[in-house]
């Protein structure tokens, strides 16, 4: 948890939150809703905590008990629920974890937070359980549906929250973010930029991950070589790509970024916009053996190649076809 001084962008919803606080006109219900990783729980539990602190200075003020416990997942009166199938959120759990708990009164705040990560995935008996809850909650009760599609939940309960949306976060904004917080360097921030398409939580996720940057360089390391590489080669990087299939859409995008870095180096000649600038030596060398045509034609390839994987085409043949392309000139 993190104080709202911390969350990089949604400065309108922060400056709602902060006057629902001041004011005191908090509402029984809500939905955060946005794309997976936007923000959405890391506000919530922060709103969540500042509802429940003890000071009369900023809320939350992250060094009372009250935030020592949400700081800790600890806290008696902000309940985050669970749900056991992936892709399901039962009416036995929403009556076990909500319907059933509401009753009982805050142990030692003045709310009873709960925070339903998920939520489109209630069914709709789980949803009709909950709405009566809603409709008629007590008077310390305040429910925060946490969903990346808000049309999935019952028109009955989306008109009885108040929603907020949020927004993708500006590029430069995450970046500075990346640099200043988590100490990545420039270029490394870029790439990192690049893949979380203005999610923080994304970014944090590709800036911390080892796994990540050793795909990063085994793609990099392809990529320069594509062009002088034997048969068996590359037969060896397309087995260990295939390998590790959960991430071949990651070394796919890889791919994507590197050949519009080339296509805009060879188009301009110029290197602030590009994603990959601490390897311009490579991207210059490339832009200068491309032509137009094959870049266009790679990029192509890259996108049919993901159009191909997402419909079942065996991953072996489908990379093979790619890096054809990529041996072209």
């Amino acid at each position: 948890m993190v104080g709202f001084q911390d969350i990089i962008g949604h400065d309108e919803i922060i400056r709602h939150l902060k006057d629902t606080i001041r004011t005191g006109k908090v509402s029984h219900s809500y939905i955060f809703t946005g794309e997976t990783g936007s923000g959405k729980k890391m506000l919530a539990a922060t709103f969540a905590a500042a509802l429940q602190c003890e000071s009369r200075q900023e809320r939350p003020c992250m060094v009372c008990d009250s935030c020592k416990k949400a700081m800790g997942k600890n806290h008696p009166d902000i309940i985050m629920t669970t749900h056991e199938k992936p892709g399901l959120i039962s009416v036995d759990e929403v009556r076990e974890q909500v319907i059933h708990d509401v009753s009982v009164r805050p142990y030692c705040s003045p709310y009873k937070i709960y925070i339903i990560p998920e939520a489109e995935l209630m069914n709709p008996a789980a949803q009709n359980a909950l709405l009566k809850t809603i409709e008629e909650p007590p008077e310390y009760a305040v429910i925060m549906l946490l969903t990346t599609n808000a049309d999935r939940l019952l028109p009955t309960i989306r008109s009885r929250c108040v929603r907020l949306d949020l927004k993708i976060v500006d590029d430069s904004m995450v970046k500075q973010y990346l640099m200043e917080h988590l100490h990545v360097p420039d270029y490394r921030a870029e790439i990192d930029v690049s893949f979380a398409h203005g999610s923080i939580g994304r970014a944090k996720e590709v800036a911390t991950s080892q796994e990540f940057a050793d795909l990063t360089q085994n793609a990099l390391r392809l990529l320069t070589y594509s062009g002088n590489m034997e048969v068996f080669e590359m037969t060896e990087m397309i087995r260990t790509i295939v390998a590790d299939k959960a991430r071949i859409e990651e070394y796919l995008d890889i791919f994507q970024f590197w050949f519009r870095d080339v296509l805009m180096f060879k188009a301009t000649q110029e290197i602030d916009h590009l994603v990959f600038k601490q390897e311009i030596g490579t991207i210059r060398e490339q832009a200068r053996e491309r032509s137009y045509e094959n870049l266009e034609k790679i990029l192509e390839s890259i996108e049919k190649t993901k159009v191909r994987l997402r419909a079942n085409v065996n991953p072996e043949l489908a990379l093979e076809l790619l890096f054809l392309t990529f041996r072209e000139r």
